[in-house]
């Protein structure tokens, strides 16, 4: 079986990279790395929008952007998918790519779980940051800037991180839509061989798995820094340590 991995690794490892580039368009991992690289990037500021409008006490915004999260969150991405690739042509009469069609749906729903993280990040903090902002002259989107989300965003590195690697993974699903990803390539070279699915899609697994477990990697790395710089402070910041900067501090 190693020898069958090979060998198909050793025939289509162009398919699988690049798809029918140049002689077609752009495919396998590396349309599968720039469409999970888009989604992230363009789902982050959209997460961060839809939260600030859950925490709003304007109940026209709140309403709204609280319904879409919910009812986004509910529903199957796989549902979501079809949705926008057969309902947009019908209202809007334009072809839309299937690859815009998979971005903007992986926005959409990631946006609205990514928002949830971002919204407790900001409740975690407690209103005190927030009241005290204000009383030093900070207008409420100026302390949410400088202030707020910082801080949040900061806690909250590990968790989003995960949620990237959740949408690497979902890339997969474009595959029902012929978006040409690295499983649209891997099912084109198992419809080549056709006695050989269980090694392509071991290829395909494995794969995958390297990826998402390197952005795993990363989440634990930044995740301890993060709990050592925080005991760190906690150190600094301990009854001891104040008695000792009172002590040089009253020194003549």
């Amino acid at each position: 079986m190693i020898g069958d991995i090979i060998s198909i690794i050793n025939d289509y490892w162009l398919l699988l990279l690049i798809g029918q580039y140049p002689n077609g368009p752009l495919g396998g991992l590396a349309n599968t790395l720039i469409l999970s690289a888009l989604s992230i990037a363009l789902a982050f500021p959209v997460s961060i929008l839809l939260a600030l409008a859950r925490l709003s006490k304007s109940r026209l915004l709140r309403w709204p952007v609280t319904a879409l999260v919910y009812i986004t969150r509910g529903v199957p991405l796989l549902m979501l998918i079809l949705w926008s690739y057969f309902l947009v042509p019908l209202l809007t009469g334009a072809d839309v790519p299937s690859f815009y069609t998979m971005l903007t749906t992986l926005v959409i729903y990631q946006g609205a779980f990514l928002s949830e993280v971002v919204r407790a990040g900001i409740v975690a903090l407690g209103p005190g940051q927030m009241d005290a902002a204000r009383a030093l002259g900070h207008s409420y989107m100026g302390a949410m800037r400088f202030i707020i989300l910082p801080q949040a965003l900061y806690n909250m590195i590990p968790s989003m991180i995960s949620t990237f690697v959740a949408t690497i993974k979902d890339t997969t699903l474009g595959y029902v839509i012929n978006v040409p990803d690295l499983t649209f390539a891997a099912s084109q070279v198992n419809n080549q061989l056709l006695t050989q699915p269980f090694q392509v899609f071991l290829i395909l697994a494995v794969v995958y798995y390297a990826i998402c477990w390197s952005l795993t990697y990363v989440a634990n790395v930044i995740e301890r820094r993060i709990a050592r710089k925080r005991a760190g402070l906690a150190n600094a910041q301990s009854p001891a340590s104040l008695a000792q900067i009172k002590v040089i501090t009253e020194q003549p």
